[in-house]
């Protein structure tokens, strides 16, 4: 098999593409003939040694990636032989092993694919999708919620403005540059605003009820700021390094990642595979990227170049 590994921490250089010797899935576990695997930030930073979300740091040396969608190819002891030729996806869990061309799972993680679910789609849903279903089930965003929604181009955002589009909502996106604020109005951001506008914040329709922020910082405060009272930030992440502290109790912050999505990672997993499959949210995958160049996608999110959700696409040589 050909995955990418890194031995130390530190640089995107240091992702390289290795032979390795074929996986066998253990009993209860299956094969995936991966064709696409997801990239998250957060692989970046696990990479350069900075941050390891919930989890410890691995042990090197390490093969990235959680999430992959491919075709069975074999099933271990005790595993239906029926799931041999299906397309599936999985989330593989903090262990990784994502950025590769197999894969093995528990039997039980794996999610058939209807035809018509492409792997990308699918990869973006099975990840970021359930980030996506569980924020906007636990945020109580409704019809009435003036709702803005930060780094609106990205997976995560395209993804939360599509869900208040379809409750009828008034969602405003911010992203960042002409590009990734006409992606964010494709999905459903009136207004799209660019937040590297100067004075970008007084064009904010006010007052907002709701702000879904995984970037904190001078946006995340902004944002903030234009909250009425009685409104809520729900709070995901802060990609910008910065976790403002934000003391008013008439405008309370709810934090979502942990335990409250942990609980029911299943069930969310299969709230936004549903919602792929039938069209009412789709996840935008806007950067694609050959496995063999898993550095340069890591760069490329860094820098803040990529918009949609960011894959790894394994390219098999004909038989």
């Amino acid at each position: 098999m050909h995955a990418i590994r890194h031995h130390a921490f530190g640089p995107a250089d240091l992702l390289r593409l290795e032979q390795l010797p074929d996986l066998d899935p253990a009993p209860g576990q299956l094969r995936i003939a991966v064709e696409v695997a997801g990239v998250h930030l957060l692989d970046t930073s696990i990479r350069a040694g900075e941050s390891f979300g919930p989890s410890q740091a691995p042990d090197l040396p390490v093969v990235p990636g959680r999430e992959v969608a491919g075709t069975v190819d074999r099933v271990g002891e005790g595993v239906d032989p029926a799931w041999l030729g299906r397309r599936v996806v999985a989330h593989l869990g903090f262990a990784g092993g994502g950025y590769a061309d197999q894969a093995v799972v528990d039997a039980a993680r794996a999610h058939a694919l209807p035809d018509h679910l492409d792997a990308a789609t699918a990869v973006a849903a099975i990840g970021t999708g359930r980030t996506a279903a569980a924020i906007l089930e636990l945020s109580r965003l409704a019809a009435a919620d003036v709702v803005a929604v930060t780094s609106a181009a990205g997976g995560l955002g395209t993804l939360l403005l599509q869900g208040a589009r379809n409750l009828g909502a008034t969602a405003i996106g911010v992203a960042g540059g002409p590009d990734k604020v006409a992606v964010a109005a494709r999905h459903g951001a009136d207004p799209a605003l660019d937040r590297r506008t100067p004075g970008w914040a007084d064009s904010v329709p006010g007052p907002l009820t709701l702000v879904l922020d995984g970037v904190g910082g001078v946006v995340g405060q902004a944002l903030y700021d234009r909250l009425a009272p009685g409104g809520r930030l729900v709070r995901y992440g802060w990609a910008s390094g910065i976790q403002n502290a934000y003391d008013d109790p008439a405008r309370p912050v709810v934090d979502v990642l942990g335990p409250p999505i942990m609980s029911r990672l299943a069930e969310f997993e299969r709230l936004a595979l549903d919602a792929a499959a039938d069209g009412s949210r789709v996840p935008y995958v806007g950067s694609a990227f050959p496995l063999a160049d898993a550095a340069g996608a890591h760069r490329a999110l860094e820098a803040g170049a990529t918009a949609g959700k960011v894959v790894l696409v394994v390219e098999r040589s004909p038989r």
